[in-house]
């Protein structure tokens, strides 16, 4: 067989890649996460009654901004860590800097506060049940992230399954909080951040076992 017939037989065979795999796989991903957390939080919890009052307020949206940029950051750093080869660069700033500024803003409000008002404002009225409910709500979407990480070519797995359980962390903790009643910064930036890295971790151990290819 001459060269440029094997050449040509070879070419013959090659599946066109599809190029939109990438963010049809995150796409459904984050739907499924999305969705599947809401209709929790409608069915199990309950959307809280004062919700039309209170998201016409600054501080509400701003419980709503920490999940809603680590989510992004999340999604940007997980479609990089999805190609091999792919540096997330600027992504960690996405993650890091939202976490920065609530842990800046808590320091400014406690040191703001009276003695006896910080502990309440830290532990709120829902601590104890706060990271595991978003904890439970983000187990869909860990399903879902795991589903489109594992369609791709990730290397880092251990690093890239932590960033998919953070996606999906973030994505539950921004449904929870039409539920969540508490509303000072401290209380977020403690047990939103914990309930966002309990999936995290996980993430982190099932990456290497679940995400070989």
């Amino acid at each position: 067989m001459k060269t440029d017939d094997f050449i040509s037989m070879l070419a013959n065979g090659v599946t066109p890649v599809d190029r939109h795999v990438l963010v049809r796989r995150f796409g459904i991903a984050v739907l499924i996460g999305a969705v599947s957390a809401m209709l929790l939080v409608a069915v199990f919890l309950g959307v809280r009654t004062d919700l039309a009052v209170v998201a016409v307020t600054p501080v509400f949206w701003a419980k709503i901004a920490l999940p809603l940029l680590l989510m992004v950051g999340a999604l940007v750093v997980s479609t990089r860590l999805a190609r091999p080869g792919v540096a997330p660069k600027g992504g960690w700033a996405l993650i890091g800097l939202p976490v920065a500024a609530v842990w800046i803003a808590t320091l400014y409000v406690l040191a703001s506060a009276s003695a006896d008002e910080r502990l309440a404002m830290v532990l709120g009225k829902t601590w104890r049940v706060c990271p595991l409910n978003i904890a439970m709500l983000s187990v869909p979407g860990l399903i879902a992230a795991f589903w489109a990480l594992k369609g791709l070519a990730p290397t880092r797995l251990a690093l890239t399954g932590a960033v998919g359980g953070l996606l999906a962390g973030s994505t539950a903790t921004l449904a929870y909080c039409l539920h969540c009643p508490e509303m000072a910064i401290p209380f977020w930036g403690v047990w939103y951040v914990l309930g966002m890295l309990v999936p995290t971790v996980i993430g982190a151990l099932l990456g290497p076992r679940l995400l070989r290819w």
